[in-house]
């Protein structure tokens, strides 16, 4: 999948919420965190979310409510000026949550002085993205940086001699 380029300074407003807090993870919940996006959305992306808690502020947006986690949108977890993962809970899907997540993580990055970003492996989500902000397919960057990903083997093997 290729990668895709946003313009930052042309961005929509980001819409607001009543009835949830779209705000910055804080440090102290980064298990709690943790454990929901690899529950929800695997051991990859609970990596990457780790990277966001090691900056300030942290570098992951949550969507919540009633003490709860509905959604979560990461920006500079891969690489500086790159959003993603994104991901919203099953439950929480066809309510807008995705495009305000989004929207929180790109305005963040506009804010840290950016003027562009990359969407990571964004092509296979051309639709859900050009809905939200304007994005351009960028030529050659498939696999990009996702290139010769280790593979997580659970099995025990022989050291080679």
């Amino acid at each position: 999948m290729a990668d895709l380029l946003v313009k930052l300074y042309d961005l929509p407003p980001c819409p607001q919420r009543d009835d949830i807090t779209i705000r910055h993870a804080m440090p102290y919940e980064k298990h709690t965190v943790l454990a929901w996006v690899q529950k929800h959305f695997g051991d990859g992306w609970a990596s990457e979310c780790d990277a966001t808690f090691s900056r300030l502020p942290v570098s992951c947006f949550l969507a919540t409510s009633g003490g709860e986690i509905l959604g979560f949108a990461c920006y500079e977890a891969t690489a500086r000026g790159f959003f993603g993962p994104i991901g919203v809970h099953e439950d929480s899907r066809g309510c807008d949550l995705g495009r305000v997540l989004l929207l929180a993580c790109l305005h963040a990055l506009r804010e840290a002085g950016y003027a562009y970003a990359i969407i990571g492996g964004g092509s296979g989500k051309i639709d859900f993205y050009a809905k939200c902000v304007e994005v351009l397919q960028i030529p050659d960057s498939d696999p990009g940086i996702y290139s010769d990903p280790l593979v997580s083997n659970t099995t025990e093997k022989k050291p080679r001699m």
